[in-house]
């Protein structure tokens, strides 16, 4: 296959609410967006990485600037392009993971619309529907909190992820769970806020009988995650600490976590994703698809990765309207039983609303063979 051209398209779209965790406070989303045309058919892609680089090293610039001066060229200059041979042909430049995962799924998403099948089938996919919860993020007050997880438990939502810092902790958590019972599945995002002298807090959280606790301690320390693990009842789960699939197959074999939170984006892409879901699924590991506040190019595609068998918990993919006012293609919609339709066209199986990317782009650069 010949990848003929590569477009990077910045976008901004506001979210429907500020969503604060302990990073800090998002209103709206900086993205950059892939076209890429693979022997005449166009396919999407989407950088995950923020604004700033909090969460992770990549940020919306960084990824674009990589990308046009790097990632880019050796994709153009190579005789033979197909999505499986995108990360040996960027292999020389050192991370950049999400910027390299948003090519990888443009060149995907072309190369599959140009097959009929569909990212779920050719992952693997068994579902075609996917259970999906609700990420929360931190709020002024207790009460407030209450407020708007009673909106998405009325909205249909089965499971609540509620993000926490020291100050806003086991207390809240311990409210939610009084309020909306045990049948409301909960677990909780520390997003690396905590060093392991807080196992108190985590110990106390252990009575608010939680699906899991993710990513308590910084992403890097696999030690301390694992002494967290032996000392409470809830399940560890890493997030920003899973990079690699290497590191994935470290963090299990040191009980650093019995539970991953598997993001595309993080670990260099949609395959990698599924490399990664097959060494745990053989190990006996959870896993679950957490999201990066996508558009509907980044959901759709998350929702064909959580279509595999081993995603058994439900992931962070929420109905568009979770987020935005209007998204870049057709609504995902919330099922009644907590649930979203996986996509079933080619490729991504959605229809970009190009039209409304025109209107809300910020910045276009086009890198081509010519």
């Amino acid at each position: 296959m010949t990848l003929e051209q590569i477009e990077l398209r910045r976008i901004s779209l506001p979210l429907v609410r500020p969503f604060r965790t302990s990073f800090g406070i998002q209103t709206e989303r900086d993205v950059l967006l892939i076209r890429a045309t693979v022997d005449g058919v166009d396919g999407w892609g989407e950088c995950v990485a923020g604004a700033v680089p909090d969460y992770s090293s990549e940020f919306t610039a960084g990824a674009q600037l990589v990308i046009e001066q790097f990632l880019a060229p050796r994709l153009l200059a190579a005789d033979h392009v197909t999505a499986a041979t995108v990360s040996s042909t960027l292999g020389g430049i050192d991370g950049h993971r999400m910027a390299k995962a948003a090519l990888e799924l443009a060149v995907l998403d072309a190369e599959l619309r140009a097959a009929g099948l569909s990212l779920s089938d050719h992952l693997g996919g068994v579902r075609r529907t996917v259970e999906v919860g609700v990420s929360i993020g931190i709020t002024d007050t207790i009460d407030e909190l209450v407020t708007v997880v009673r909106t998405h438990v009325e909205e249909g939502y089965a499971r609540v992820k509620l993000k926490i810092e020291p100050g806003f902790d086991a207390e809240p958590v311990a409210r939610i769970r009084r309020e909306f019972g045990d049948d409301l599945a909960i677990q909780v995002d520390a997003n690396t806020a905590y060093t392991l002298d807080d196992v108190g807090v985590f110990e106390t959280l252990d009575a608010s009988a939680l699906l899991l606790i993710e990513q308590p301690f910084a992403e890097d320390d696999l030690l301390d995650h694992a002494e967290l693990a032996r000392r409470i009842n809830t399940p560890v789960c890493l997030d920003e600490g899973i990079t690699t699939r290497l590191v994935a197959r470290q963090a299990v074999e040191l009980g650093a976590c019995s539970i991953v939170n598997i993001k595309a984006g993080r670990v260099g892409g949609h395959l990698a994703g599924r490399d990664i879901h097959d060494d745990c699924l053989t190990a006996g590991v959870r896993v679950w698809c957490g999201g990066m506040l996508e558009t509907g190019i980044g959901r759709a595609a998350n929702l064909a990765l959580a279509s595999l068998r081993g995603f058994t918990l439900p992931g962070d993919i929420s109905a568009t309207d979770r987020y935005w006012q209007r998204d870049v293609c057709d609504p995902f919609v919330l099922g009644p039983d907590s649930s979203i339709d996986v996509p079933k066209g080619p490729g991504l199986g959605i229809d970009v609303d190009e039209e409304f990317v025109d209107a809300i782009t910020t910045e276009v650069r086009t890198i081509s063979t010519d």
